[in-house]
């Protein structure tokens, strides 16, 4: 079986895959954590897979997407050391299954590179993965299948904390949709700019991208808070919460 994980800078996305290597058993979502160490990194994928019934010995590949330095060598050890495995760690540069045709492709998110991927792979090219997570990441797939440029705003979450960390007497709230735009309590009100204000960049963003791109690309959004977007806009075609793990997927294949 091989493990897939993704580790971005507020969660982690791990999944189990069969040995036949295309069905996805169990998925998780863990907080990053770089304190973490080695044994409590192991400890909570023991305790991951166990009460999923997998045993450590099921698994004899994991592959890697990180955008947390500090956290590669605690899950290249924890692998090691738990699962008996060597992981394989995918980046931007050096994977060989899509061309980067950014300037700088050493610099590209491994997580991007791989939702990408997977996103290719399951809804073709031309295509438009919109990422939101810690930042919401828009990447363009040209229609010969290239990463051909990738535009990143502050995320939903980010950009809540940042304005009830600076005001005085706004609440937290939930991201929901409050069902109108003009709010009349401050929680509406608050919730009508965050959600259909996140709704009109992508809309925003989506239609620069098309004009650039010369072409109606499809566009498929990723991500924990996906589904509030695309339940408020026209613009995304399916929401695919997996797309980062699929894309580990290919790449372990591809190896």
């Amino acid at each position: 079986m091989l493990l897939a994980i993704d580790v971005g800078n507020t969660e982690t996305k791990l999944g189990a895959y069969a040995p036949d290597g295309d069905r996805l058993l169990r998925a998780w979502r863990v907080t990053t954590d770089a304190r973490r160490t080695v044994d409590e990194f192991g400890a909570l994928l023991l305790q991951l897979i166990g009460a999923a019934q997998f045993a450590p010995d099921h698994f004899d590949a994991v592959a890697v997407a990180s955008v947390v330095p500090k956290v590669d060598s605690v899950i290249d050890e924890a692998a090691r050391a738990f699962l008996g495995v060597v992981p394989v760690f995918l980046k931007a540069h050096r994977q060989t299954l899509m061309r980067v045709l950014t300037d700088r492709p050493s610099e590209v998110g491994a997580d991007l590179v791989a939702a990408a991927i997977g996103g290719r792979d399951r809804y073709g090219a031309p295509l438009i993965v919109v990422s939101y997570g810690t930042a919401t990441v828009f990447t363009a797939i040209s229609p010969e299948g290239a990463y051909a440029g990738v535009a990143i705003a502050p995320g939903i979450s980010v950009s809540i904390d940042a304005l009830i960390g600076r005001t005085a007497k706004l609440p937290q709230i939930a991201i929901e949709d409050p069902g109108r735009a003009l709010g009349r309590t401050t929680i509406e009100a608050l919730q009508a700019g965050i959600v259909y204000g996140f709704v009109g960049q992508t809309e925003a963003l989506v239609a620069r991208f098309r004009t650039e791109m010369g072409c109606d690309a499809k566009v498929v959004a990723t991500g924990g808070l996906a589904e509030v977007v695309a339940r408020n806009s026209g613009v995304i075609d399916r929401v695919d919460p997996h797309l980062s793990l699929e894309g580990l997927r290919l790449f372990h294949a591809s190896l």
